[in-house]
Formats: C-alpha cells, sequence, structure tokens
C-alpha cells in the first residue's frame, strides 16, 4: 500500500474528486447535526417559537446567547444534549467545511510541488484564520 502523502497515492486518485468528496460530506454532515439539534432544539421548547417579533430602534439586538458564541462553550452544552448548542455546531462544520479545503489544498499542491500555488493558499488560509482569531470581541 502506497503511503497518503505521496505523489504516487494521488496520481492514482483524482484530488478534485477527493476535495469535491471533502465539500459534499462536510455540508451534509453539517445538515445532519442541524436536523438533529433543530428536533432536540423543538421538543426541549415543547413546540414553542421564540418571540419573533421586530426589535424598537430604541433597543440594540441581543444575538444569541452568550454560551453559542464560542466553541469552548457550545462543546460542552452539545454533551448535555442542548439543542440550540447543537444547532450551533453544525453551523461551525459548516464553516469549517470550506476551510478544511483550503488546508488540503496546501497539502495537494506541496505534493505536485507548485509552490506559488503553496504560497497564495497559504495566505489565504492565513486570512482566514486571522479573520476568525481577530474578528472575535
Amino acid at each position: 500500500m502506497k503511503h497518503l502523502f505521496t505523489k504516487e497515492f494521488w496520481a492514482e486518485r483524482d484530488v478534485e474528486l477527493f476535495i469535491g468528496k471533502l465539500l459534499r460530506y462536510g455540508v451534509m454532515l453539517s445538515c445532519g447535526i442541524t436536523l438533529v439539534g433543530g428536533i432536540i432544539y423543538f421538543f426541549q421548547r415543547n413546540g414553542v417559537r421564540p418571540d419573533y417579533s421586530p426589535i424598537p430602534d430604541d433597543q440594540t439586538f441581543p444575538g444569541v446567547d452568550h454560551y453559542l458564541r464560542e466553541l469552548s462553550t457550545i462543546i460542552p452544552r452539545v454533551m448535555a444534549f442542548d439543542g440550540a448548542a447543537i444547532i450551533q455546531l453544525g453551523v461551525c462544520v459548516l464553516i469549517a467545511t470550506p476551510i478544511l479545503r483550503v488546508a488540503f489544498s496546501v497539502i495537494a499542491f506541496l505534493m505536485e510541488k507548485d509552490y506559488m500555488y503553496v504560497v497564495i493558499t497559504l495566505i489565504v488560509l492565513s486570512i482566514i484564520i486571522a479573520n476568525m482569531v481577530l474578528g472575535l470581541h
């Protein structure tokens, strides 16, 4: 069996097909997680819908609960089967899917020894990560 990170391994398989599957399965996983979370959320709230009435102009939008804003606080609530946290995890998986695609592209370009695209893709990946880290308040 050939090693996973060799050019010979990927010569037998189409890298674009792998990336397509990565994106497809990431979206399907995200949808599945979100659907399960939605069902749990529905039953935890006994079918009662939240108040979606407009917010008056003099009030600020409160946003989601604070525990749903960071991955470190979402995961413990997912383990406790909190429906809203599971939905939020599905959204996080959806956001992570194209980021993983960019990260995999770096590996694919390295195997092809296409260093210009490695640098460009690393710049794109660093911009995405910097926005995620520095964009938090």
